[in-house]
């Protein structure tokens, strides 16, 4: 039954723009799918590497920034020099913002992974905090805090067919929920090859993984450079979604709503960041209906520390437990489809 859960979760999710009426609930799908996306590299360095990333928001920006320019246009003066660069079609935007990203995440971990523990931490949140003040202060480039606004949506299709423009939030939610299928795909296939086992290896014992021959800083480095092409696809996407961006997007809320949805799902499991990020993403729409403003975040709050509390590995490592006791195989904690932070035995 476990190997059909994954099929049976994307015939789900598939059929939901097919019966659900809300609007409001499927924009808050769309943008929760966007971020859940986000979650998914981020986990590829906390849960797989054990590295905390409290910065990686930069690469969600950077990748919603270059694939808005790209698509815009702009003209722009550097050292006496002026570049002028014409409108390209928004889906070469968001394909030239997960390059940068990722080309951002190998400088950044070639940078940042000579050192461990808080001093990682305090470097990618200064790397988040440049990128943002870039983007604040380079006005003539990224307008600023006025913001760029009429970023065109994503179109589909080639010269020869005809482009068709989505437009609809049913559209783009089709779209994120291709684009989380593939990252999904990608990703067990990491996990599962002798990247992943390195990447495991040095998340559990760091000196015993270097004492066999395992690059620290290789394997890193490959990590933050995945992590951050993903997170800039997710940004690409954002950024056509909601046709508009400024320098708050940036802004340190968006990492801590990533790593929420990686902890409370469970770090270091490939569907913890999806089942963290359905919970978490859904919470205020749900509780909004409820309850007011002023007790909303809080019960937001305390449905986290619950969690956290309760399942302290996450959401996904409990159900597995479960699941393994009932089945009356409790010392079998392999995954047979979704998951689980163990090294695949040979």
């Amino acid at each position: 039954m476990k190997r059909f859960l994954p099929y049976i979760a994307v015939a789900f999710f598939a059929s939901v723009p097919l019966w659900l009426q809300d609007q409001y609930f499927l924009h808050t799908l769309v943008v929760s799918g966007i971020f859940m996306l986000a979650a998914m590299s981020l986990n590829l360095l906390l849960g797989y590497t054990g590295q905390l990333s409290l910065g990686h928001v930069a690469f969600f920006g950077i990748g919603a920034y270059v694939s808005a320019l790209t698509s815009l246009g702009f003209s722009v003066s550097i050292f006496g020099f002026q570049i002028t660069h014409e409108p390209w079609p928004p889906v070469v935007g968001v394909i030239l913002g997960t390059l940068v990203a990722g080309i951002c995440g190998y400088l950044i971990g070639k940078l940042a992974f000579r050192v461990r523990g808080a001093y990682f931490v305090i470097v990618s949140i200064s790397f988040a905090e440049v990128v943002r003040l870039v983007a604040l202060n380079w006005v003539e480039l990224t307008n600023g805090p006025l913001a760029l606004p009429g970023i065109p949506p994503l179109t589909i299709g080639f010269e020869w067919t005809g482009y068709a423009t989505l437009w609809g939030k049913a559209q783009n939610y089709y779209v994120v929920l291709v684009a989380i299928i593939i990252a999904y795909v990608i990703i067990k296939r990491l996990v599962y090859s002798p990247f992943g086992r390195a990447m495991i290896a040095l998340r559990e014992n760091e000196t015993l993984a270097m004492s066999v021959g395992i690059s620290v800083t290789k394997y890193l480095v490959l990590a933050a450079i995945f992590a951050g092409a993903m997170a800039g696809t997710a940004g690409g996407l954002y950024a056509h979604y909601i046709q508009i961006i400024d320098p708050m997007v940036f802004m340190f809320l968006n990492t801590v709503t990533m790593v929420i949805m990686v902890i409370t799902g469970g770090k270091g499991t490939l569907a913890g960041p999806l089942v963290g990020g359905l919970i978490f993403g859904l919470a205020p729409v749900v509780l909004r209906s409820y309850v007011g403003p002023e007790l909303q975040w809080i019960l937001y709050g305390l449905l986290m520390i619950l969690i956290v509390f309760v399942l302290p590995d996450g959401i996904v490592p409990a159900i597995e437990r479960w699941f393994g006791r009932s089945s009356g195989n409790a010392d079998d904690q392999r995954p047979l489809t979704l998951e689980t932070s163990k090294a695949p035995q040979s």
